[in-house]
């Protein structure tokens, strides 16, 4: 039976780790785990999963760390952070460094499952509607296929590098981009202009595309970090 999806576990607690094993494999998800974070990360980074599961407190490289530098380095895979913690700054740090999920330690098992199917929803939608080449959000409706942008049932006329930066974040809605890497997938390694022109393209889509673009409520800021096309306004 083929797997339902790639499951990476982050985690040090062996009592865990062989619980999880466990019903993640009765659920039918392939499963892969890292007991420390430094090892965590080289997985991550280096192959390929569909949902990371990963432990706040980490030995060698904390989750924090992890989730930061595996958004830096281009990996978009959802990440499910779990903790022990109840502090809110921990949460909130944890989701504006791009984790896409949070549960608090101790949890339900069937819970953590349903989280998980959450988020590969959310990306076989999303992949869905860039493959068939039209992406709804509010009154704004892209045709990636043709190139045309429709809002409020009257055109939209973009640059192509407009395109490119929307097409690119709608692709990885949800994650927080950073300046400097919108500029290199957009733009490319070799390109000359500074992040300042990511600011720039940034305020025309939105006044192009927004219904008031000095409150943002699909392109938005994710203050001292970069972007973030919002998901839940997916449609």
């Amino acid at each position: 039976m083929e797997a339902k999806a790639q499951i990476l576990v982050v985690e040090d607690e062996q009592g865990l780790v062989m619980t999880l094993q466990d019903r993640l494999t009765e659920e039918s998800y392939a499963v892969d785990f890292a007991t420390d974070g430094l090892s965590g990360f080289e997985k991550a980074r280096s192959q390929s999963y569909d949902v990371i599961i990963l432990d706040l407190m980490l030995p060698k490289k904390g989750g924090l760390d992890i989730c930061r530098d595996l958004r830096q380095d281009g990996i978009h895979t959802p990440i499910i952070m779990l903790t022990a913690k109840g502090q809110v700054v921990d949460k909130v740090l944890g989701l504006k460094l791009g984790a896409d999920d949070y549960m608090q330690k101790p949890f339900e098992m069937m819970e953590l499952m349903a989280r998980i199917e959450v988020q590969l929803r959310k990306q076989e939608r999303t992949s869905r509607q860039v493959e068939k080449g039209t992406v709804q959000f509010g009154d704004v409706t892209v045709n990636f296929s043709k190139g045309d942008i429709m809002k409020g049932g009257e055109k939209v006329s973009l640059s192509a590098k407009e395109f490119q930066l929307l097409r690119f974040m709608i692709e990885h809605e949800g994650i927080i981009l950073s300046r400097d890497q919108l500029l290199n997938e957009v733009w490319g390694y070799d390109a000359l202009p500074s992040t300042r022109t990511v600011d720039v393209h940034i305020s025309w889509l939105r006044q192009k595309l927004e219904d008031d673009k000095r409150y943002p409520e699909y392109i938005t800021t994710v203050h001292g970090l970069g972007y973030k096309f919002v998901k839940s306004h997916l449609t």
